[in-house]
C-alpha cells in the first residue's frame, strides 16, 4: 500500500531536518571542544557523555510538559 503524498513529504521534512541538526551539531562539537568524537574519547567516556546528555533531555520534556499543562 505504501505512504501517502502527505507521509511522504512530512518523512522528508524529519529526515532533512534531522541531517542538518546533526550536521550542525557535530561541526559546533568540534570546534568548541577541538577533538574527533570517535579517537579522542573512550568508549566509557563517550556513554558517560551519553547518559548527561540523556539526563538533560529528560530534565527538557519533563518541564516542557509542565508548561504545556500549566498553559505556559
Amino acid at each position: 500500500m505504501g505512504m501517502n503524498k502527505t507521509q511522504l513529504e512530512h518523512l522528508e521534512y524529519i529526515l532533512d531536518t534531522a541531517q542538518d541538526m546533526i550536521s550542525d551539531k557535530y561541526v559546533k562539537g568540534a570546534e568548541e571542544h577541538q577533538s574527533v568524537l570517535s579517537e579522542d574519547y573512550t568508549a566509557e567516556q563517550i556513554l558517560d557523555m551519553a547518559l548527561e546528555e540523556a539526563v538533560d533531555q529528560i530534565t527538557y520534556l519533563l518541564t516542557l510538559k509542565q508548561k504545556m499543562s500549566d498553559g505556559k
